[in-house]
């Protein structure tokens, strides 16, 4: 009886400190938190208006503008994403397109949010452009059903375009998108493209083929190890009428005018294919195909060559604040160009380094001045961390309660890869190896990219300590 009592004892002597011993644990670990909004950072010199969560270190993170704190200067420029409300309306059409735009409306409302006014020139390489050149290949699609052409005569063309641009514009996007993404009405008259109606296109190319490889695009396979992509360049070329011309003289390919009827024949290929898919199955086979693209080429314009940067840094052996500072002020001006997948800020980075390399830079200066992959793309509203989009086909999303937001990936302090040579000619992001660049270890993390996790270990240590008092 003795021994039970004393057991009682014990039990709620080391309960109660142990529960006031980790009530003060999480107390801390949220001052951690506050702590971590001021650290300083080494690009930006704005303070940090929020922080990414620190649940791994690859979960994606939903950026809101409207939910961030008002910006605090008035008289100055907005952020080019500070959020803004454009009221829709209904928009004024010619009357003259022979398509109704009902049947593609849902089409139509991602590609409005997609290029979203204060946001479609930011996003425009990786989420606009995209998904506008998808709306235009179904559209066409949808008005091969009914007339069996696969495109548009001109005068037609200048008309629907008109429309669609109208549409897109009452429906809140930027009305410059055709600049932002480069296309124009003509986009839409399949160009010197020698086959352009249905009857034709199926007399020449094996569809079956066509639609067994590009009904269904395997997001994770199509960029490395492609199915759909060589389907379409065969149709392509069997409608051009430049196969047996690649084939016997390669030389004759390199023309301008067998470049243009090849392009062309890519977009009637387009439109036959997505006249015989969903609109939402034509739109996914279409991001993909273009994300593959994309993810090839560093959309970023980089000052050739980075004179000052090299100056700086040419001879350092060890941490140098001149060349560091060099650095950071050279990717801060490119930085907020626009937003970039990581797959880009890979071949950013390499990029770079390569020019810096082919200038004398011989040392990884990456390292030595903490550049991460985030740091090449757009900082959110000023903040000091970037904002990498995935490299699958992503979306703007618009709500009516929240704004505009969209998904961020690849938060943490991703290391910036530095080139073996001067040369980008082996850069493969198909290797296993290149999918990315490994994470920093303990050693080298200088900004900690995963704030409390050493607390996130601890309590469950101690946690077990106190059910072995409890159950003893």
């Amino acid at each position: 009886m003795d021994s039970m009592q004393t057991v009682s004892r014990l039990k709620g002597s080391l309960f109660q400190p142990f529960l006031i011993f980790i009530t003060w644990l999480f107390s801390f670990q949220d001052v951690l938190a506050l702590q971590s909004l001021v650290e300083p950072n080494h690009v930006s010199s704005t303070s940090e208006l929020a922080n990414p969560p620190s649940n791994g270190l690859f979960e994606p993170i939903e950026i809101s503008p409207a939910v961030l704190p008002h910006y605090p200067n008035p008289g100055e420029p907005l952020p080019p994403w500070y959020p803004t409300f454009p009221t829709t309306y209904e928009p004024n059409l010619t009357g003259r397109c022979p398509v109704n735009f009902s049947v593609i409306s849902s089409i139509m409302d991602k590609t409005a949010s997609d290029c979203a006014q204060p946001m479609a020139s930011i996003v425009g390489n990786v989420i606009c452009c995209p998904q506008l050149s998808s709306l235009l290949h179904i559209f066409l699609g949808y008005h091969s059903m009914t007339s069996g052409k696969l495109v548009l005569q001109n005068a037609v063309a200048n008309d629907c375009f008109s429309d669609i641009i109208s549409i897109l514009a009452s429906r809140r996007a930027n009305n410059t998108v055709p600049t932002i993404c480069s296309v124009k009405s003509s986009n839409l008259t399949g160009g010197s493209c020698p086959v352009k109606d249905v009857t034709s296109f199926e007399k020449t190319v094996n569809t079956s083929k066509l639609l067994d490889a590009c009904s269904t695009v395997d997001p994770l396979k199509e960029c490395c190890r492609p199915v759909c992509q060589p389907a379409i360049m065969e149709a392509a070329l069997q409608i051009s009428g430049t196969q047996l011309t690649i084939n016997e003289n390669k030389k004759t390919v390199g023309g301008s005018n067998h470049i243009d009827a090849l392009n062309d024949c890519k977009g009637v290929v387009y439109s036959y294919v997505s006249s015989k898919l969903s609109a939402d199955a034509a739109n996914t086979a279409f991001r993909i195909l273009s994300a593959c693209k994309v993810n090839k080429v560093c959309p970023l314009n980089f000052k050739q060559p980075p004179l000052e940067v090299i100056k700086a840094c040419r001879n350092v052996a060890a941490l140098s604040p001149s060349c560091c500072s060099s650095l950071n002020t050279y990717i801060a001006g490119i930085q907020n160009q626009m937003l970039i997948t990581n797959k880009q800020a890979i071949i950013c980075a390499s990029l770079l380094g390569s020019m810096l390399r082919k200038g004398g830079v011989m040392t990884n200066i990456y390292e030595l001045c903490d550049v991460d992959l985030k740091d090449f793309s757009c900082q959110a509203f000023e903040q000091q961390e970037g904002c990498l989009l995935r490299s699958f086909p992503a979306d703007v999303v618009f709500d009516n309660s929240t704004g505009y937001s969209f998904t961020c990936d690849l938060t943490d302090n991703i290391a910036a890869p530095w080139p073996s040579s001067s040369s980008m000619s082996t850069l493969s992001l198909c290797a296993p190896e290149m999918s990315l660049p490994a994470l920093p270890t303990s050693q080298t993390l200088k900004n900690p990219g995963c704030r409390g996790c050493a607390l996130e270990v601890l309590v469950p240590i101690f946690s077990f300590f106190v059910f072995g008092a409890l159950l003893y």
